[in-house]
């Protein structure tokens, strides 16, 4: 039963506790590969997690001359293999989401990798695993599909995936957003 990666904005609180155990993922070697975003620090305190997408077409994959990122069975998109990254920087420039970033020490690309370690067999990620608001959780498509029925919204506006990259593997819930619902704080 596959798995994705939903996440409800709206919920998000800003304790960045999916940052923290990001560190803790095997193989992240203790660097965050996610981001908590101030929308507008000036007004308000609203926050909202940047991750990978995982687009099903990655522009970062595309753009890679080496073919060091490679895109696993799961549809995961992997940071940049150690043996073949040549240090282009080419994804970082071609992601239309902002997401993978460069580490100039070790010359190597790096972002979220969706925990692959864990997701491949069916354990949430580590940044689903601990978020106490479920900003981020970890959904079968059958699950995606209840929750879109519970805000009665019809298929074109109840998720997005940004649509600047097409299909991604991860599903952002924006009901809240488009019902006007604002948050509380």
């Amino acid at each position: 039963m596959k798995q994705r990666l939903y996440i409800e904005l709206e919920n998000c609180i800003g304790c960045r506790s999916c940052l923290a155990a990001c560190t803790q993922c095997g193989g992240h070697e203790e660097r965050n590969r996610n981001y908590v975003y101030d929308v507008n620090p000036f007004v308000n305190r609203q926050t909202m997690p940047l991750m990978c997408l995982h687009c099903v077409n990655p522009a970062c994959a595309r753009s890679c001359p080496a073919q060091a990122i490679q895109i696993h069975e799961t549809g995961a998109v992997l940071s940049a293999l150690v043996e073949k990254c040549i240090g282009c920087q080419n994804c970082t420039i071609a992601c239309p989401y902002g997401i993978p970033k460069f580490d100039t020490e070790q010359n190597l690309m790096y972002k979220c990798d969706l925990c692959i370690d864990r997701t491949k067999d069916g354990i949430p990620p580590m940044c689903a695993s601990v978020c106490p608001t479920n900003t981020l959780q970890w959904l079968t498509e059958e699950e995606i599909e209840m929750k879109q029925k519970q805000f009665n919204l019809d298929n074109g506006k109840w998720t997005a995936s940004m649509k600047l990259e097409g299909e991604t593997n991860v599903r952002v819930n924006l009901p809240g957003i488009l019902q006007g619902v604002t948050k509380l704080f």
